[in-house]
């Protein structure tokens, strides 16, 4: 990751400067469950985003951000978000929770921001959230706004909705601010209630291989959209408020109801999903985590065949893991692309990393990125 320190050296003079960082996520299941009031279970990684915040130079009334991964600088007058001017997408994510917070009735002051992220874009590994969520905590303590976690979570989703217009359900947000290591995160996207799971990867003897297929993957995309407006509809049709709403034993009842099969293979989807999450938290209370193997192999299968949202790459790097041992895998993400995870004897790291290269250089695919995750915590401060 870049060095803070020439950015240290500047603002030093000026007073004081706020640091703080956050995690992106790996969902462990629970995929298109959030934007549809359900169930996930995500944990946060060792990768993510720093935010420094510190005062505008005197006489300023702008704000001035800055990205070690982008070249340019962006330097905007304070506004609310009705007034935010035309500035390239990357930066939305750091103004739009300034932008918010006065629309909010915060007097934020002339800042001078920078962030550096060292988690993988376009990988489905919450890049964008890692950055949201780093620059709301750095300017929540540097402005002493003493924002509680319920604040901050619906300031962050608030931003990838409606500063960036990103359709994103919250998950992100939410694992980014309350990770917790060694442990995963069950969240009722209804409530937003979340309760640290463990996930004790070393006791188990057991591995999440991580296999970034770099296949393009893109959040704001038609596709995205279009299957979170497919289960409002859905879900208007069979009368509840949301397809969490529509339990597991009355699937086959409620798919009798729809005549439209894209339709039907959503809620399949959506629901069985849900289902998968709750027998996972299970299982991994009970302290059995290899026995969620196959609960995670019947998610991926579930994206690929009812909800469409695997392609080529992912489905490979899937069928490689589970040739080489895997005890299950799945792709990871809003899908398109992304990443896929594995759940691997320790043992089984290596040949199995081998197994997807081999897999991917057969199939005429570039080459994939290859590690291991394990839970992390989540947003936290940094020593200035």
């Amino acid at each position: 990751m870049a060095t803070f320190i020439p950015f240290q050296r500047v603002y030093a003079k000026r007073g004081s400067m706020t640091v703080w960082r956050a995690p992106g996520r790996i969902n462990l299941v629970g995929e298109h469950t959030d934007y549809n009031d359900g169930f996930v279970l995500p944990f946060a990684l060792e990768v993510g985003c720093t935010a420094a915040v510190a005062p505008g130079p005197a006489g300023s009334d702008g704000w001035s951000v800055r990205s070690a991964q982008q070249p340019e600088p962006v330097v905007v007058r304070r506004s609310g978000l009705a007034a935010a001017p035309d500035v390239p997408e990357w930066s939305r994510y750091v103004l739009g929770a300034l932008w918010l917070l006065t629309d909010r009735g915060v007097e934020v002051p002339a800042l001078d921001l920078e962030v550096d992220s060292d988690v993988p874009s376009g990988a489905g590994l919450s890049s964008s959230a890692a950055l949201v969520c780093s620059v709301a905590r750095a300017v929540d303590d540097h402005l002493g706004l003493d924002l509680d976690d319920a604040a901050l979570f619906a300031l962050t989703r608030d931003v990838e909705n409606d500063a960036v217009g990103a359709p994103t359900g919250g998950m992100d947000q939410l694992v980014s601010l309350r990770g917790r290591a060694g442990h995963a995160l069950f969240c009722d996207m209804r409530s937003h209630e979340t309760r640290a799971v463990p996930l004790d990867l070393a006791g188990s003897g057991l591995a999440v291989l991580v296999a970034d297929t770099r296949a393009p993957h893109q959040h704001s995309d038609g596709e995205y959209g279009n299957r979170r407006s497919g289960c409002e509809e859905a879900a208007r049709r069979l009368g509840v408020p949301a397809l969490r709403d529509v339990a597991a034993a009355d699937l086959d009842h409620a798919l009798a109801r729809l005549d439209d099969d894209e339709l039907r293979r959503y809620v399949r989807h959506v629901v069985t999903e849900d289902d998968r999450v709750l027998s996972v938290v299970r299982l991994l209370d009970e302290g059995r985590l290899p026995e969620i193997g196959p609960l995670l192999t019947a998610s991926h299968v579930s994206m690929r065949d009812d909800f469409r949202i695997t392609v080529p790459e992912v489905d490979t790097a899937v069928n490689a893991l589970h040739g080489a041992g895997a005890l299950g895998a799945r792709m990871t993400g809003g899908g398109f692309g992304g990443c896929v995870i594995g759940l691997v004897p320790e043992s089984a790291v290596e040949p199995a990393g081998e197994a997807v290269r081999a897999a991917f250089a057969d199939a005429g695919f570039g080459e994939p990125s290859l590690f291991t995750a394990t839970p992390a915590a989540g947003a936290h401060p940094i020593a200035g």
